[in-house]
């Protein structure tokens, strides 16, 4: 039988920032959390700051880090550009123009058919852009179509859950300074933007989208106020819980609908949130709800957000990088384990190896269910522990070099902006983060805890006087932990970011930094 491996274990506490600002300490679930082991990492072992948003994370600068970002650049080891930097100067430099997925939507628009655009309504820059819907929309009036009809997803998770209305009363003054667009729909991204096989929320959507159901609103802000002042309960309150929405005309009928003959397109650029809604209007076997015929549509994607998902891609993935630290592990004949539960597994897997679906060589993942509950406050815990036991059994197993541990709860739970249950989903990964280090001394074996961006640390947003569900801009903790490693010394000279994570682990295997890598081994 072969030795057993010394693992170099990677915790991700997603969500989990360090916010400095004592004025918000009363609402930081971080600080207030019962969460002993990792007070006792950071006073205790070797930790630095890294920062995780803005251009040190490829997104433009006061523009918050998130999961996917996060995941991609720590497991590429050098800053990675985002795609909406890539889009953002694609419209900018003009090179948007006479695209050929573009093209084909405005063919279609142009022969008797309808031209939908739908998406975010979000600065936030996490999903998409209103900033890229408008160009869009200058697009189509450059290609010499008349109207085209927008389909708005309220976000309230990455901004302020009350700004949609904003964003709508925005997009119209857009559109009538263009002289092109028309809202015909809003809807909650709760609806639309699902990403756990909860079909019968984006069956609720599609069925409004195609003309089946939907509730009626003169305008779009008209819909959002009218859903601020009715909610369907009291945990599902603000933008994202907007119910689907016909903006309908003086008869009472829908402005537009999707239908046969249509092009359609979908602007968000991140990959994991639009690929249920968009299986709906593009797979001809589709079995997620009782959708009826497919459509017979030209259907746009705004990016390849699942490889050969759609036929029709605006803007293609770059090339994939050489050498980030899933395959240079791979290529060294090393072994390696990845867990999460649902709704963090594609990060771990898809994101963390550059937008890569199946595993390398050497690469075993382990995925536990995320709970089917509407909102995760009702369940602050999610599936911790069985990622904990996972992720347990993956380390004393011996067999892996590597292991990678995300906890979703931090960040999950955090977007419902409910303090108490932030404070028991924190408590929550604490106690599997104790169980793992324990495993990893069994072992012999070294760890770094750390996390991908904020979320945990403000719940409470002062300027607006109501909870903050959105990431925040704060840096994030990294610590060393391991047999010999606690007068180690890590690098703080406030220059640090989440490219520097995996020349650390290269750095405790003994393993050199390849060189497309250009972060640092935190590692004094």
């Amino acid at each position: 039988m072969s030795e057993a491996k010394k693992p170099v274990l990677l915790v991700i506490r997603d969500g989990w920032g360090a916010n400095h600002h004592a004025e918000q300490d009363g609402y930081n679930a971080i600080k207030l959390a019962n969460i002993p082991v990792s007070n006792r990492l950071s006073a205790e072992w070797p930790r630095t700051e890294l920062a995780a948003c803005g251009l040190d994370v490829g997104v433009p600068e006061g523009i918050m880090g998130n999961s996917e970002v996060g995941h991609q650049n720590i497991g590429a080891g050098r800053i990675v550009d985002q795609e909406i930097v890539r889009i953002t100067k694609a419209f900018k430099d003009g090179v948007v123009t006479g695209n050929k997925a573009l093209e084909g939507a405005f063919t279609t628009a142009k022969s008797g058919g309808k031209l939908h655009y739908m998406g975010i309504a979000s600065d936030a820059g996490v999903h998409g852009l209103l900033e890229h819907l408008y160009g869009l929309l200058e697009e189509a009036k450059k290609a010499g179509v008349e109207e085209v009809y927008i389909h708005l997803f309220t976000d309230g998770r990455d901004t302020p859950p009350h700004s949609g209305k904003g964003f709508a009363e925005q997009a119209e003054a857009k559109c009538k300074e263009l002289g092109i667009g028309k809202i015909a729909s809003v809807c909650g991204r709760f609806w639309c933007m699902d990403r756990d096989n909860r079909w019968d929320r984006v069956g609720k959507a599609y069925n409004m989208l195609t003309g089946k159901e939907g509730e009626k609103a003169k305008s779009a802000p008209e819909a959002i106020q009218a859903y601020y002042d009715n909610p369907t309960s009291s945990s599902n309150t603000g933008d994202e819980f907007v119910a689907p929405t016909w903006i309908v005309d003086e008869s009472g009928n829908p402005i537009a609908t999707i239908g046969n003959g249509d092009a359609v397109v979908f602007y968000n650029y991140r990959g994991d949130r639009p690929r249920e809604l968009a299986s709906a209007f593009i797979q001809d076997d589709f079995d997620g709800f009782e959708r009826g015929e497919k459509l017979d549509l030209f259907f746009v994607a705004m990016t390849e957000w699942k490889k050969d998902m759609c036929e029709n891609v605006v803007f293609y993935k770059p090339e994939k990088m050489k050498n980030v630290l899933g395959s240079y592990l791979a290529d060294k004949g090393l072994t390696q384990f990845r867990s999460a539960e649902t709704e963090k597994f594609p990060h771990v897997t898809f994101f963390f190896n550059d937008y890569r679906e199946e595993p390398f060589p050497g690469e075993d993942r382990g995925m536990a269910k995320s709970p089917k509950v509407a909102t995760y406050d009702l369940q602050p815990e999610m599936s911790a522990d069985e990622v904990t036991g996972l992720v347990k059994d993956a380390i004393l197993s011996g067999k892996y070099d590597f292991v990678l541990v995300n906890y979703a709860n931090p960040d999950m739970v955090g977007h419902t902006g409910n303090l108490e249950a932030v404070k028991k989903a924190c408590a929550k990964v604490d106690e599997g983060i104790g169980i793992l280090l324990e495993a990893i001394d069994q072992m012999n074996g070294s760890a770094l805890v750390t996390a991908d961006h904020g979320n945990a640390d403000q719940l409470w947003d002062p300027t607006v006087d109501g909870p903050h569900t959105a990431h925040t801009l704060n840096p994030v903790e990294i610590v060393l932990y391991g047999k010999g490693l606690q007068n180690k010394e890590l690098v703080n000279d406030g220059d640090r970011r989440l490219a520097d994570i995996a020349p650390t682990i290269l750095d405790l295997m003994g393993l050199e930094k390849p060189a497309e890598m250009t972060g640092i081994s935190l590692i004094k």
